[in-house]
């Protein structure tokens, strides 16, 4: 029998699609961001080891940032910042220098939600224009594919993660503080959701968190977050609640709406 070696080859390539969150600065001083990050994600990692792609298309005639520190701003919440996009030459130079390169633009439609913050108080009408705007942007789902709904039996402990991609997601126990569940569609939690959701991860404004016990740190649809750090408003803790967006009546803007729920 004759005997063939095939040696691995040094270098391979495959195709692929990786996740990739966009992150819309309207300033580049780092202290400023730094302070803007922690008060959309907390003091500990958001994110787990994602990629990001800094958007300074908002930004005109701003000095050079400290690129280096600006990523370290983004690495201490998780991200990993690998590039930009957008904005003028002289930034876009100044970033590749650093080791960021440019990257085109491929945006969603416009029916798309961007992702925004909100803290747990409801802004008001004279609120500013946050610093930075993040964008978690799976890849969608071609619209002809149908994805079934993701069912969870079990608990989610702390640090666990459930990303139902392309569909929904409904969990029949308790996300536990510190616990993360994610789909591009809806979530119905029939048990407590101590920990964070986040429904329409893709974009998809129609989505809603549905839960029967609501005791949440974070709750976001198509971007749109709110987090409780102060705990849960007494009208809602402990309640039936659903989680969705709505048209703000004063402004061409989307609104989390958080609402207890009768089950009469």
């Amino acid at each position: 029998m004759q005997r063939t070696d095939r040696t691995p080859q040094t270098i391979e390539f495959k195709g692929t699609t990786l996740p990739v969150v966009v992150v819309t600065l309207r300033s580049l001083q780092a202290d400023e961001l730094a302070r803007a990050a922690t008060g959309l994600f907390g003091d500990n990692d958001f994110f787990d080891g994602d990629a990001a792609v800094l958007d300074l298309a908002q930004l005109v005639e701003v000095p050079e940032p400290d690129w280096r520190r600006l990523k370290q701003v983004f690495k201490a919440h998780g991200l990993n910042v690998i590039g930009v996009r957008g904005g003028s030459e002289e930034l876009r130079y100044g970033a590749a220098f650093a080791g960021l390169p440019t990257y085109a633009f491929n945006d969603r439609p416009a029916t798309t939600t961007a992702a925004r913050a909100a803290t747990a108080s409801p802004p008001t009408s004279g609120e500013t224009t946050p610093a930075i705007q993040v964008d978690p942007a799976p890849p969608p789902v071609p619209t002809s594919t149908r994805t079934p709904t993701l069912f969870i039996n079990r608990p989610l402990r702390s640090g666990q993660q459930v990303y139902a991609r392309g569909g929904d997601l409904v969990v029949l126990a308790a996300v536990n503080a510190g616990a993360e569940v994610i789909a591009d569609g809806s979530i119905h939690i029939y048990a407590p959701l101590r920990g964070r959701a986040l429904a329409g991860a893709s974009g998809a404004a129609e989505a809603r968190i549905l839960c029967t016990r609501f005791d949440a740190e974070l709750v976001s649809v198509a971007g749109l977050y709110r987090t409780f750090d102060g705990g849960v408003p007494n009208e809602l803790a402990g309640r039936a609640v659903q989680v969705r967006l709505a048209e703000r009546a004063d402004r061409d803007t989307n609104q989390l709406l958080v609402e207890a729920l009768s089950t009469d």
